[in-house]
């Protein structure tokens, strides 16, 4: 948002799509900006993106390791390939990269002038790839961050009460954040999304019960004699088995 602190912003959207090396299903692939903070944003950004020590993961001063698999980096390599075709602007990093040891390592990618329709925007890249779109205000940057079929996790940068406020509300997403990156949340608390991005019940917490157990009602009529009819209702979890019986 154009009231944000520039800083926040940045590491935000630095951590929140490069670390670990994009790959978790968190990653902030889609970068929203409003159009009076975009060009600072963009351009503060490169720079970090640019000065990202890609290498092996076990180097101490690595802070961009290996992508998983040759399948993956080819993958990647395809997304950036297409963005630029379609028109995106490829502001920083996107080529391979040789390191003293074995594996597949790419530069994180920062791809700008994206639209919402373009295929790196409407898939999941899973990889240190981000693209960065434009828009006039928050209500289009609300707009465009709900017009996905995922909905894992969102994140709003700003010093407003009122902005942070609606777009937790507004946000179709199953984990929202402030002034914080998208990936990284405690064990605690409830994970899971919306929408293509979720399955039923929460995994972690407390709601994890619910995702590892199995409800089932039953009925059975017994006739009259020494004793009262009974209904008997068995619940079968796999985390707690328990019978009710009812009088």
């Amino acid at each position: 948002m154009d009231d944000t602190d520039l800083d926040v912003a940045v590491d935000c959207a630095l951590d929140g799509a490069f670390f670990s090396t994009g790959q978790r299903c968190t990653a902030s692939s889609g970068l929203i900006v409003t159009e009076s903070l975009h060009d600072r944003f963009v351009s503060i950004l490169a720079e970090r993106v640019t000065a990202l020590r890609v290498g092996p993961a076990l180097a101490p001063e690595t802070q961009i390791g290996p992508v998983v698999d040759p399948v993956q980096l080819a993958r990647d390599l395809e997304y950036i390939a297409t963005a630029r075709s379609q028109g995106g602007v490829l502001r920083a990093g996107g080529d391979q990269v040789r390191c003293e040891t074995e594996g597949y390592f790419l530069h994180p990618a920062l791809i700008t002038e994206t639209h919402p329709d373009m295929r790196i925007n409407r898939e999941e890249v899973f990889g240190s790839v981000a693209s960065v779109i434009r828009v006039r205000d928050y209500d289009e940057a609300l707009a465009v961050a709900n017009d996905t079929e995922f909905g894992l996790s969102a994140s709003i940068c700003t010093t407003s009460l009122k902005y942070a406020s609606d777009f937790k509300r507004k946000a179709q997403a199953g984990m929202v954040m402030v002034n914080l990156p998208t990936a990284g949340v405690d064990y605690h608390v409830p994970f899971g999304g919306t929408k293509g991005s979720s399955f039923g019940p929460r995994e972690q917490g407390s709601y994890a019960a619910e995702f590892f157990t199995t409800i089932k009602t039953g009925y059975t009529r017994a006739y009259a004699s020494k004793t009262a009819p009974f209904a008997h209702a068995m619940r079968i979890s796999n985390v707690t088995p328990s019978l009710i019986f009812a009088r």
